[in-house]
């Protein structure tokens, strides 16, 4: 939550009636981030409407430990089940709300990392996810849900409630050809920040229950979150299939989907179909291509039904 003494410097601009983009500027925060702001000094003054409902937007990662085995050699080779002396668990998890000063994070305590026990540290992980609208993750899709979701069941928890996915991972590949999409590469070549290096002996001395290793343990998953914030708005305008922030802002008039600003310049440019076209917008805050959601053909085509084959 804001404090009381921003709020303060908020009602400063507003009384000096800055618009959201120049109390952006002038604090260096998001544009959205701004309006959220004067909105909550209208409505401590009673001034305008209620406050338009903000999405809740989660940027998390989470850290996992090893697994014990029985193995032959050193080769390569395929483990069966049976030779698994301890499963995987997951020894630490750290997430912010999009924008928000304070970060969350939670991590095993030494005994809990002995008996791998993380059924405590997913309860704080779990509350977040069932409280978002929508997440962030590099790999998400694929590691972190997954691989909580598989914690959540075997350690009796219900499903969380229903959010969108943003994976960075997955809308790196769709849009560039980096050389990388390692998260520490891509903070790297944009100029955002590096991770904490970690070698293999941390998650070793985590397993150990070693006290330092699993505070910075934290540290590192913490700096991760605070990377893939940066680095997830600086790829925001160019992601596809973004889910539609607007969605959750209970608002009438026309909003970027990919960060539900209403500072819209409609270029005279068209999106198209195959049998239809639509008004086309610049997002001016930041910076995605978007469409209108009603058609500009009040008629169908005379070439109704008739398409170009697929294949």
């Amino acid at each position: 939550m804001i404090s009381q003494k921003k709020l303060d410097e908020i009602a400063e601009l507003y009384d000096a009636e800055l618009t959201a983009g120049e109390v952006a500027r002038e604090l260096e925060i998001a544009v959205t981030t701004a309006r959220r702001y004067l909105r909550l000094v209208r409505q401590q003054r009673g001034e305008g409407r209620a406050t338009i409902k903000i999405p809740k937007i989660l940027v998390f990662d989470i850290e996992t430990v090893m697994m014990e085995v029985f193995v032959w050699g050193l080769y390569k080779q395929r483990i069966p089940p049976q030779n698994m002396i301890k499963d995987w668990n997951i020894v630490a998890w750290a997430a912010k709300w999009l924008f928000e000063p304070k970060g969350m994070s939670d991590v095993q305590t030494p005994k809990e990392a002995l008996k791998r026990d993380d059924k405590r540290i997913l309860t704080g992980v779990w509350k977040l996810l069932n409280e978002a609208d929508i997440v962030i993750a590099h790999n998400g899709d694929k590691f972190d849900i997954r691989k909580l979701n598989a914690r959540f069941i075997e350690q009796g928890f219900s499903p969380p409630m229903p959010y969108r996915s943003i994976d960075t991972l997955k809308a790196c590949k769709r849009n560039f050809a980096f050389s990388s999409y390692a998260l520490d590469f891509l903070c790297q070549k944009f100029g955002i920040g590096n991770k904490i290096h970690a070698g293999y002996d941390l998650w070793k001395e985590c397993l150990k229950g070693n006290a330092e290793a699993l505070s910075k343990m934290s540290e590192y998953n913490i700096k991760d979150v605070l990377l893939l914030e940066e680095f997830y708005v600086k790829i925001r305008p160019w992601i596809k299939s973004h889910p539609g922030v607007g969605l959750y802002m209970d608002v009438e008039e026309p909003v970027c989907d990919n960060c539900g600003s209403v500072d819209l310049n409609f270029t005279g440019s068209y999106y198209t179909t195959q049998v239809n076209k639509f008004k086309a917008f610049r997002c001016k805050n930041c910076g995605a291509v978007g469409r209108a959601r009603k058609s500009e053909k009040d008629v169908e085509p005379v070439n109704t039904g008739i398409v170009s084959v697929a294949r």
